[in-house]
């Protein structure tokens, strides 16, 4: 963060789309201010093309006049009915809105709107590092207000809100989860009497739809260590009511000195070492949801002590539920995050074991183009504080990733794909679709995938006809 006085930030908004605003504003008559992300943006040193103006007044008018003196470069949006207009301009978009205050009931997130003073306006922002503004009339050019002390907060990396945080979140409750994903992107703390009230309201969240929630649990996953914000959801009440299925893991039982770990805070590191190596959102969701079937499939065996055999089976089971829940897309996208779950054991089964070529193309065979994420996720998964085991499964991932290289080499569709397929069986044998066809053809596919014959038509036909013969459908 950097400190900037009135004339350090009069010069860095000394650029032609903030001038003629104020132009257009003093004309007018009226006071703007740009507000928002846009002013705490610049004292920490981030980029950001999305500028919100507030308008002591009218500021449909001002965005009116803004587009006239901009030209056919400028392109307006009006929304009468919330008194908000957008300028885009070379890039940029100028959200503007009059100035106002707010009042809500107790069941909606959807306020009573006033016309009001640039002090109402600021009181009515989520938190005091957003409600920073710098006027742009031309007299006062570049000077901020700042009434919450937003700049000392950035200084001391604090989250909190301008009025009591108990009003602020019981009013609009999404203001919670934007306090924790704020804190997350920062890497800001949560101020103490901001986080009580975050736990004091926790229950207000049920009233946010789920797309919304959806938006903002993404912001956070999508951030360099999404951890520090799931870690705070749980803190404060928000996780068990947004996702059970993975507080749920929070737990370690002892049964004769032998306790497993603590799948929880395992499944968070293991979303931070998938973040700290892709961006890929639905990675990161394949991360978080990866172990939810363990709860179900926990069993203590007096040998082998606690297992979770099939955990991956039932965690892919319970992955559409969820997506439907929180709104996220029930299309690709949850295919690949179930696919993700389903598979995400299979590498680390093959790497405790001996790496056979048979492993490996079945591995890829099931994994297909995502053969790279699944394999990033399983390496994340390898959490051991053993660092001797936790070598040796390194060790042989990388001959797991050597030999998927070379299969990959050999355009491995070709060689995993059967060169008799389920049409020419049915020809052959004069079969409709059936069970028979599909036991066929899975024979062919294992023989191929255990590489005990080449994907060659005659040892292939060779293998058909015997099988064929065991099960009845020719004579002998």
């Amino acid at each position: 963060m950097r400190n900037l006085s009135d004339a350090e930030l009069a010069k860095l908004l000394d650029k032609d789309i903030f001038r003629t605003i104020g132009h257009v504003a003093d004309e007018l008559g009226v006071a703007c201010y740009v507000v928002g992300g846009y002013v705490r943006d610049l004292f920490l040193e981030r980029l950001s093309n999305d500028i919100d103006v507030v308008v002591v007044g009218s500021g449909i008018q001002v965005a009116q006049a803004l587009k006239k003196a901009l030209g056919r470069k400028a392109y307006i949006s009006v929304f009468r009915n919330f008194g908000t207009a957008q300028v885009k301009y070379h890039g940029m978009e100028v959200e503007f809105v009059g100035a106002r205050k707010e009042s809500y009931s107790h069941d909606s997130r959807k306020p009573h709107v006033e016309d009001g003073t640039l002090e109402d306006d600021q009181n009515r922002r989520d938190f005091t590092i957003n409600a920073l503004a710098v006027c742009l009339n031309g007299d006062h050019f570049g000077e901020l207000v700042d009434p919450f002390d937003g700049v000392y907060d950035m200084e001391d990396r604090i989250i909190r809100t301008p009025l009591d945080p108990d009003i602020t979140f019981s009013d609009d409750p999404l203001r919670m989860l934007r306090c924790i994903r704020f804190a997350t992107q920062l890497n800001f703390y949560i101020e103490d009497d901001t986080f009580d009230a975050l736990t004091r309201n926790a229950d207000r969240i049920k009233i946010i739809s789920g797309e919304r929630v959806m938006e903002e649990l993404n912001k956070i996953m999508a951030t360099p260590t999404p951890s520090k914000g799931f870690v705070d959801l749980y803190r404060c009440g928000l996780l068990p009511i947004l996702l059970p299925e993975l507080t749920a893991l929070d737990i370690v039982e002892t049964r004769n000195g032998r306790k497993h770990k603590n799948n929880f805070y395992h499944t968070l590191e293991v979303l931070d070492n998938v973040a700290a190596h892709s961006d890929n959102l639905w990675l990161r969701w394949a991360a978080l949801l990866h172990d939810i079937g363990k709860p179900k499939s926990k069993r203590w065996e007096p040998v082998q002590g606690w297992t979770f055999h099939n955990h991956n089976y039932l965690g892919a089971k319970m992955v559409p539920g969820i997506f439907r829940r929180l709104k996220l897309p029930m299309d690709a996208k949850m295919k690949y995050v179930q696919k993700m779950v389903d598979l995400h054991m299979r590498p680390i089964v093959i790497a405790d074991e001996e790496v056979t070529d048979s492993a490996v193309r079945r591995l890829l065979n099931d994994a297909g183009d995502d053969i790279d994420d699944l394999m990033l996720l399983c390496e994340a998964d390898i959490t051991s504080k053993n660092q001797v085991r936790k070598q040796q499964f390194l060790d042989n991932f990388a001959a797991v990733r050597t030999k998927l290289a070379d299969l990959k080499e050999r355009d491995y569709k070709r060689l995993l794909q059967p060169c008799i397929d389920g049409n020419e069986i049915m020809e052959i044998f004069h079969l409709k679709p059936s069970r028979e066809v599909g036991t066929l053809k899975q024979a062919l596919k294992d023989a191929v995938l255990d590489n005990r014959v080449p994907n060659e038509r005659e040892p292939l036909m060779d293998l058909l006809m015997n099988k064929a013969r065991q099960m009845g459908i020719i004579a002998d």
